[in-house]
């Protein structure tokens, strides 16, 4: 009798040794999935950092190519200042201490209040892929705000660009700063 109970207990697994295999089995079934949710949300925040980057610098391009614009205006006898339409009068819509909305695609320049986070989200054309504030645009997350402070008058600016973005990761949000050199 002992010889068949010896052997009845080497050949099976306990409800014991089962139950230790399972839960090492979900455990580890549990850390893949945290581990790829963990990859995707990282992913997910890096293309939208990436992105908000990418937008940050169109508005320093489009900064540029105005200056720069204005420049060939007052070499070929225009009245225009290095920052006509940006930062040159208190009627301008980035004048200093302002914060403005720059729409690449629609070249266009526009008030948006007296401190960040009272610019709109920028919306964007779902065949072209551009981003703008044209109307029947798709809304984004992004929000782009830029702001002109003097450094020394008719000569230096430091421009501000806020992006902020709020995602189910959570809100984000960081600024570049340029100085822009009068060329005239």
């Amino acid at each position: 009798m002992q010889n068949y109970n010896s052997k009845f207990k080497k050949a099976g697994f306990t409800l014991v040794e089962t139950l230790v295999a399972v839960s090492i089995l979900s455990i580890s079934i549990a850390a893949t999935f945290t581990a790829v949710q963990n990859g995707i949300q990282n992913s997910t925040v890096a293309k939208d950092q990436t992105t908000a980057f990418y937008l940050a610098q169109e508005a320093i391009e489009y900064i540029k190519n105005l200056r720069d614009q204005n420049a060939l205006n007052s070499i070929n006898g225009g009245a225009n200042k290095w920052l006509t339409g940006l930062s040159d009068v208190g009627t301008d819509p980035c004048y200093f201490g302002k914060v403005c909305r720059i729409d690449s695609p629609a070249q266009t320049t526009v008030y948006c209040g007296a401190a960040f986070d009272a610019c709109p989200v920028l919306n964007q054309d779902s065949s072209t892929g551009l981003f703008g504030y044209t109307a029947g645009w798709t809304p984004t997350i992004f929000k782009r705000e830029i702001q002109f402070r003097q450094i020394v008058a008719d000569r230096e600016v430091e421009v501000t660009i806020r992006m902020s973005w709020t995602s189910r990761w959570g809100g984000k949000s960081f600024q570049v700063t340029e100085t822009l050199f009068n060329r005239q």
